[in-house]
């Protein structure tokens, strides 16, 4: 079951999506869609290739960022940025629960955004961030 959590007007968050999620995405009107899950984590019809074969065939632009639970580096947040700077329309990024593809959100637009704000928003859609507290404020 599809289940987008739209964070901002332009960017939302999903649990893990499927190959047949992928045009029904597109005609809710997102552009791009970023895959924050490792291939290791996933059964090989769902991993990066299949995923962005689909994507594309659907009309989508696909980026993969696979972040890692616990330990998200400045790369990651870094694409992140980049992606939801250049993108076309909204942006879906998915992972196993929302929670990272959340994560690196709030890390991309730190000192952008109060991080009182950033961590409303998420927690509104279920996802904690307050451990993230102070690396939103530094």
């Amino acid at each position: 079951m599809l289940d987008i959590r739209p964070l901002t007007a332009t960017y939302a968050v999903a649990p893990q999506i499927s190959l047949d999620d992928l045009p029904r995405i597109k005609a809710m009107g997102y552009s791009d869609i970023i895959d924050n899950r490792p291939d290791h984590e996933i059964a090989a019809d769902i991993q990066t290739a299949p995923m962005r074969e689909a994507a594309l065939a659907a009309g989508l632009t696909f980026h993969a960022n696979p972040v890692i639970g616990g330990a998200i580096s400045p790369e990651n947040v870094a694409l992140q940025a980049q992606v939801l700077a250049a993108a076309a329309g909204p942006v879906l990024a998915y992972c196993a629960s929302g929670n990272r593809s959340s994560i690196v959100w709030a890390l991309a637009h730190r000192g952008l955004r109060p991080a009182d704000e950033l961590i409303g928003i998420a927690a509104q859609h279920g996802y904690n961030l307050e451990h993230l507290r102070p690396a939103l404020e530094g």
